[in-house]
């Protein structure tokens, strides 16, 4: 369970965070919101990138905005970025690797639990294959690897089905409503696909101007006329 209390980022007279206050529950939630809405922001600060002015964020109990941005990787926070950050010359071995390295001291087992990652996405039978040769929907499950090896806490997704088809926006669907179950993991997810929020999420936080202005089961929240009118007044989000 993901605690936010009283989140405020100000950036000069910018204010893309305000006294925002939600519950993350278990299991996988949507954070949606217009574009500028402050979700990707909340994710830095979650990830240590930015400094909130104030406002307390407990992450299982644990004063999450007290530890040192490394230390938050290595307590397991995770993410991923709506830019993609694999290495293109690297096979998708070498890019989780990478992530376990940097994320956990203990060596032994380092090749198991790779492995475990990139089967969990599906990519067992391009592992050795360098990550800039793959596609765009591979290359994303290549960055949801990465985020879930080792023993994650709390995974972070920031748009990872931008530009892709509906098919395999399903298939990453699929990927990231096991990770609760498969992986242990908390997972928030930052998608502007209502289908795929809908479809992974059984509860969703909005953000609109930094503010928080819905909360609670997704199909509700989807339908909440705050939320709607956020969304440029279009009639339904699904």
């Amino acid at each position: 369970m993901i605690e936010v209390d009283g989140l405020t980022v100000r950036f000069g007279g910018v204010v893309p965070l305000d006294r925002m206050s939600v519950t993350f529950s278990a299991g996988t939630c949507g954070l949606i919101g217009p574009n500028g809405a402050g979700k990707t922001t909340f994710f830095n600060v979650l990830s240590g990138f930015v400094k909130p002015i104030a406002g307390v964020v407990r992450a299982f109990g644990d004063d999450l905005l007290s530890m040192a941005d490394f230390r938050r990787a290595r307590w397991g926070v995770r993410r991923t970025f709506q830019t993609e950050q694999a290495i293109a010359n690297l096979p998708v071995y070498e890019n989780v690797l990478l992530i376990l390295e940097h994320t956990n001291g203990e060596r032994s087992g380092r090749r198991q639990r790779v492995n475990e990652a990139i089967e969990f996405v599906g990519l067992g039978e391009v592992a050795q294959r360098e990550v800039g040769t793959l596609g765009a929907a591979q290359r994303r499950l290549v960055e949801v690897a990465r985020a879930v090896v080792g023993t994650p806490r709390l995974v972070l997704l920031d748009e990872p089905a931008a530009g892709l088809p509906d098919e395999e926006t399903q298939r990453l669907g699929e990927v990231i409503r096991s990770i609760p179950e498969q992986i242990g993991a908390q997972v928030i997810l930052v998608d502007h696909d209502m289908s795929l929020v809908s479809g992974c999420c059984e509860t969703t936080a909005v953000l609109d101007f930094g503010r928080l202005i819905a909360a609670g089961a997704t199909q509700d929240v989807l339908h909440d006329e705050h939320v709607i009118r956020a969304y440029l007044g279009t009639e339904e989000l699904l």
